[in-house]
């Protein structure tokens, strides 16, 4: 992909947009991970746990980038992705971290919690960076200051403007649509430019309207059921 091209740019917007609603839960689990420690402990927990959550997800992210390239799982990928981003849009996510009770304990809490969390993460980067490399390590980079201190800023601009996570969700989907029609054996169907994105559009659409719709009914539901 050429550097100065629109497409590596817009990659790399989506890339970001992607770090931003899914890298700031992550950076909850490394200030909760190390809450108990003494304050000098604190900022050298938080350094080696992202260091070492960074590393982890950097392999599985190239990882990730490799396997897609394998026929079929592309459009596994994107169907996957489709559904993250219809669950980033209806749930109401917590922090259930347990402290560490030393410094090494609350480090390995955080390369172990953010593992298994960003999984969403690893795959909407992989799908984003059209199996480039440079794409990926651009990606780690701008996340890394958004994990290690922009947990409360992000955080208090979702609440105070929740259209960042529609924002969000659909560039995941945009992702996830561009992943499905990327599927070489399904080449031949979307060789019509009206057809390609129109099915991008409905994919965007789709789970935009079913998120909300969803989002609407469990507020109700909740509302009744309070009285």
């Amino acid at each position: 992909m050429d550097f100065l091209s629109m497409e590596f740019w817009s990659a790399l917007l989506s890339i970001i947009i992607i770090d931003l609603v899914l890298a700031g839960d992550n950076a909850i689990v490394i200030g909760l991970a190390a809450r108990n420690l003494p304050k000098h402990q604190q900022k050298q927990t938080i350094i080696w746990g992202t260091v070492g959550a960074i590393v982890i997800r950097a392999l599985a992210t190239m990882v990730v980038v490799w396997l897609l390239k394998i026929p079929g799982l592309l459009l596994v990928g994107g169907v996957l992705l489709v559904w993250i981003a219809y669950k980033l849009l209806i749930e109401e996510k917590g922090h259930e971290v347990e402290a560490g009770k030393n410094m090494w304990e609350a480090i390995r809490t955080i390369i172990i919690a953010d593992a298994l969390m960003g999984l969403d993460n690893v795959l909407a980067v992989a799908g984003a960076s059209h199996g480039s490399f440079l794409l990926v390590i651009l990606g780690l980079l701008i996340s890394v200051p958004v994990v290690v201190w922009g947990s409360t800023i992000i955080l208090k601009w979702v609440d105070r403007f929740p259209v960042i996570i529609t924002i969000g969700a659909g560039v995941l989907a945009w992702t996830a649509a561009k992943m499905i029609v990327g599927e070489p054996f399904l080449a031949t169907y979307f060789t019509n430019p009206i057809v390609k994105y129109g099915f991008e559009f409905f994919v965007i659409a789709g789970v935009l309207t079913a998120g909300m719709w969803k989002k609407g009914k469990m507020h109700k539901e909740v509302k009744a059921a309070n009285g």
